[in-house]
């Protein structure tokens, strides 16, 4: 696999993890809408974000790359990772969630930080999305094939959360209805299986 491959797997990926609607994105998009310390809750995510998916893919993906069966197991075990979080995004598309803006202040810079930090780091998913999962499954490519794979991940990241924050005020609208969420956790469940189908293929076991 080519390290354009690697990069790709891992922006579609990181876009994949990230996309799913969580308590952090959920306060980057209330920022936006409040047009509120934008830049700075956007970069407090991304840079968190690229710090967890370096020590991921350099570190965990490398110990695992030196053993074919905890590469097996990794890999088998990021698919079944993947399978988990679709179902729940595909049981989210069946419920009435929308976006609101009516809780705390995030006005203040300082708290704005505090409450982005402590949402992103105190998460406990986003440990298996970006160290567990990235860096297992990055484990499947060479060396600059992981260099790429982290850069394709750490973009998706960057796009994502500037995105997001910048982007909230036009998406506004759409997501005051529920049929927008239904539409985004559909698609996000059709790329994770469509992922892990790929990845318990590419395994050999079946």
């Amino acid at each position: 696999m080519t390290d354009l491959t690697a990069g790709v797997a891992g922006l579609s990926l990181g876009f994949t993890l990230i996309v799913a609607i969580g308590a952090q994105n959920a306060f980057v998009l209330r920022q936006g809408l409040l047009k509120a310390h934008v830049f700075a809750v956007s970069s407090v995510c991304f840079l968190s974000d690229a710090l967890l998916i370096v020590v991921g893919v350099m570190g965990l993906g490398s110990l695992i790359k030196q053993s074919g069966t905890m590469l097996l197991v990794a890999t088998l075990g990021g698919a079944g990772f993947l399978l988990v979080y679709g179902a729940f995004s595909l049981k989210r598309a069946f419920g009435n969630e929308s976006m609101g803006t009516s809780s705390e202040d995030g006005r203040n810079l300082k708290n704005a930080i505090l409450v982005c930090l402590a949402l992103t780091w105190g998460n406990p998913h986003v440990y298996l999305d970006t160290v567990v999962l990235l860096g297992s499954l990055s484990a499947r490519y060479s060396e600059s094939g992981q260099i790429a794979f982290a850069a394709g991940a750490v973009f998706a990241s960057g796009i994502w959360f500037y995105g997001l924050g910048y982007g909230a005020q036009y998406l506004a609208p759409i997501f005051a209805k529920p049929v927008a969420w239904r539409v985004l956790d559909i698609a996000i469940w059709i790329v994770m299986w469509g992922i892990a189908i790929r990845l318990i293929s590419e395994s050999g076991v079946f």
